[in-house]
């Protein structure tokens, strides 16, 4: 690959980043763009901006993406209920391709012929960041730092890092015993303490989730409506969808909700062990359930579910850019047409439950369901001849297997 004139940085301010800025600068001679978006991480953006200056970023970029974040690709992915391996709300991977498209339209914007990102060769999100960068421009350069440099240790960084006068913060601890990922979604923590599955991660660990034994010892209900599919309001106040998020989240999150400790099978080949707080998306998946219970036919439904691991495996891969993603998502949309109305659910130690949902959209027939009499709603003599038929096959394989 020939040397970029121009590169934009994927840049969080933090001391690998700041690394990655300075080495593209040395190894290329190359202008930097610094991009940095704020997702909901709950970090002050403005320091990244002036670190950036201070290393001679030739053009900084920081922008609030909340809203198209939430709206534009979490509020998508819950519609399918969307589960990796039956437990990861995918907090992390969902992030990923809005970054991607930024750097990739920034990129246009200042001229530049390459994107670089701070992905590590072992992990995901190298993957991710790389097929959309490449899905929305096939011929943009991406240049994976981590992958290239021979700074293959942390000593080695340090050292870079004082050698160029990157100022290197250190928390309380002197550093970071884990590695954090953090978005209005979730956040996510690996690495160090949490490599031994064997060992239960110390309760220090989790930053927004309080833990069960001291959430709240009364529960809380509040209700949450819906308009095909995606949340507009909690307990009858319209609201956006970022804000949405932001309020599930201080709402589960006092109730100890939303806390998962997962080893997890890596697109790359290797298992890994993380510990994911996702209080606010929690709620929104059990609330979204409870309103589909309602509102969505049986033969959708369960075509849905099916679908579901598949279409959250492309996004925990990478692929949202897909045609297969697209094609998926057209389906679950459509699924959702009528899925609209509202949800009481239930905040109780670590737990969201619903108790009650209610709909102009509803499907359910008091008068079919009734153990009372139903007025002639339903004939409880149909059901004979659709038993039999049903069992038809059924008597023909045991007449079989009895003759044999």
């Amino acid at each position: 690959m020939s040397a970029p004139k121009k590169v934009v940085l994927a840049y969080s301010g933090g001391l690998d980043t700041s690394i990655i800025l300075k080495w593209l600068q040395t190894e290329y001679g190359c202008d930097v763009v610094t991009f940095t978006a704020d997702l909901g991480q709950g970090e002050e953006l403005e320091p990244a901006r002036k670190k950036a200056e201070m290393m001679g970023a030739s053009d900084i970029f920081v922008e609030d993406l909340r809203e198209e974040f939430t709206r534009d690709f979490v509020f998508p992915m819950f519609r399918a209920n969307a589960l990796y391996e039956g437990l990861y709300l995918l907090g992390t991977s969902i992030a990923r391709p809005l970054i991607s498209k930024r750097l990739v339209e920034i990129a246009a914007e200042t001229g530049a012929d390459a994107v670089s990102h701070g992905a590590t060769g072992k992990g995901n999100d190298q993957v991710r960041f790389e097929l959309a960068a490449y899905a929305l421009n096939p011929d943009i350069k991406v240049i994976a730092p981590w992958r290239m440099w021979d700074l293959s240790s942390r000593t080695k960084l340090i050292e870079f890092a004082e050698k160029h006068q990157i100022p290197i913060a250190k928390d309380k601890r002197g550093e970071a015993p884990f590695s954090v990922d953090a978005n209005l979604l979730h956040t996510s923590s690996e690495g160090k303490i949490l490599e031994d599955p064997a060992v239960e991660a110390p309760d220090y660990v989790a930053q927004r989730v309080v833990p069960v034994e001291q959430a709240r010892d009364t529960p809380e209900f509040i209700e949450v409506s819906f308009e095909k599919g995606d949340a507009t309001a909690i307990n009858g106040t319209p609201m956006s969808p970022a804000t949405i998020l932001t309020k599930l989240n201080e709402l589960g999150g006092k109730h100890g909700i939303g806390l998962l400790d997962l080893v997890e099978n890596r697109f790359v080949g290797m298992k890994s062990r993380g510990v994911y707080e996702t209080p606010g998306g929690t709620i929104l998946l059990e609330a979204h359930r409870g309103i589909e219970q309602i509102t969505l036919d049986s033969g959708a439904g369960h075509l849905k579910d099916s679908i579901m691991p598949r279409y959250a495996e492309l996004i925990y891969n990478g692929f949202w850019f897909s045609p297969e993603r697209e094609m998926l998502q057209a389906l679950i949309d459509k699924s959702q047409e009528h899925v609209s109305g509202t949800v009481r659910v239930k905040l109780y130690k670590g737990s969201a439950s619903t108790v009650a949902r209610w709909s102009d959209k509803s499907l359910y027939s008091e008068a079919h369901v009734t153990f009372e009499e139903d007025m002639g709603a339903y004939d409880q003599k149909d059901a004979q001849g659709f038993i039999q038929l049903n069992a038809l096959r059924l008597k023909l394989l045991a007449a079989r297997n009895r003759r044999s």
